[in-house]
């Protein structure tokens, strides 16, 4: 049978919903056609009373919601819904039938069925459908917003991972230059003015040259601080050297007594997941030193099972949640981005007996594990997780 549209006047000049109504009997889409005339609410009912011409209407023409029958001649609703899935279309449909069970009304809200009306309720009908379109344009709405969320999130992560490699890069050049340029110069300053110290005749003069020299030291120490924070040469020696080494020297600095557990001497993971794992160490290090007040700390490394899994826990204070939340914890944020970008995840919990920050990230999974981007991503990034 082919559509027969039916047009009622629009008294609020508002664009007439378009509904589609699916059923076999002319005197129960009259009735419909009377219950919406009644309700002032201004449409466009158009029916139909076969799937190839319910199928033909939906390509052909916009319609704002669907009205089916659930019991017609060889097909039921469901089976309306079944084409409206097929054809990827994302229509109100609401079910208006004569008679149907309630575990068949709860079969078909599970299905995808906005809502559903008994016959001998038409006075409800434009209700049900105003209500149906509403709740639509809403989902909608929300899809939209969270899909364009969804983008600038990813866009801001873009960004963020594109700064954050300008940013190791300018430094892995400063830490070149500071070794090839300045290391160079002032060790070369260094021998000069030791030969001058040693030919020195004036008592006066060799003091002067001996306070240079103790100045010059500690110039050539700090720029060496300054290259291993920029870029550690530990971390050629592997994961689990590099970790130990912070260990020590957190344990050399604070007096605090750090134990550390590793599942192998060698746990050999990509570059990138290793410059990830060093970074979530030390700046759980820092945090430990600025926050915890603890007195111990331990730090497990393991690579079973295909997961590489640092966890750095301590005894001390502890974090409130609301500590954990605050939106400015920048280090934490930049830890979990880290974790992110390498196919892993970052957890933190804490109580007041301590506070445990686990990284975890799957190796199979790992991107670009040799990329020579990689090497000097590996920021020393003094921010505090709160």
């Amino acid at each position: 049978m082919s559509a027969l549209p039916e047009t009622l006047d629009n008294p609020a000049e508002k664009r007439p919903v378009r509904i589609l109504h699916l059923e076999d009997s002319r005197v129960d889409h009259a009735l419909v056609k009377f219950a919406l005339q009644r309700s002032q609410l201004a449409s466009e009912l158009v029916l139909v009373d076969t799937v190839d011409d319910f199928r033909r209407e939906l390509q052909g023409g916009h319609y704002d919601i669907v009205l089916a029958d659930y019991h017609l001649p060889g097909f039921t609703g469901m089976d309306a819904l079944d084409v409206l899935h097929e054809l990827q279309l994302d229509v109100p449909f609401v079910i208006l039938s004569g008679a149907i069970g309630e575990a068949a009304a709860v079969d078909a809200m599970h299905r995808g069925v906005s809502d559903y009306l008994l016959k001998d309720s038409m006075h409800r009908l434009s209700h049900v459908i105003q209500r149906a379109i509403e709740v639509h344009e809403t989902r909608h709405a929300k899809a939209l917003a969270d899909a364009e969320l969804a983008e600038s999130r990813q866009r801001l992560a873009e960004l963020a991972e594109h700064l954050q490699t300008g940013i190791e890069q300018e430094r892995a050049d400063i830490a070149r230059e500071i070794h090839d340029d300045i290391g160079g110069a002032l060790a070369a300053v260094k021998l000069d003015l030791a030969w001058v110290g040693r030919r020195a005749a004036d008592d006066d003069m060799r003091r002067h040259v001996s306070s240079a020299l103790e100045m010059l030291q500690h110039a050539l120490d700090a720029s060496r601080r300054i290259m291993t924070n920029l870029r550690p040469p530990i971390l050629d020696q592997g994961l689990v050297a590099a970790v130990a080494w912070l260990a020590s020297g957190f344990e050399r600095r604070t007096g605090q007594r750090v134990i550390v557990r590793r599942s192998s001497e060698q746990i050999e993971v990509p570059r990138d997941v290793q410059l990830v794992a060093y970074r979530t160490a030390q700046e759980a290090l820092t945090n430990i030193t600025k926050h915890a007040q603890a007195t111990a700390v331990d730090i497990d490394l393991s690579d079973r099972e295909g997961v590489l899994t640092l966890e750095v826990t301590d005894n001390g204070k502890g974090l409130d949640a609301q500590a954990l939340r605050k939106s400015n914890s920048f280090g934490l944020l930049g830890l979990r981005e880290r974790a992110a970008k390498v196919g892993g995840w970052l957890d933190v919990s804490s109580s007041p007996r301590g506070t445990s920050v686990i990284l975890s990230v799957p190796l199979q999974s790992s991107p670009n594990p040799d990329h020579p981007a990689q090497a000097d991503k590996d920021s020393h990034d003094q921010s505090d997780f709160v």
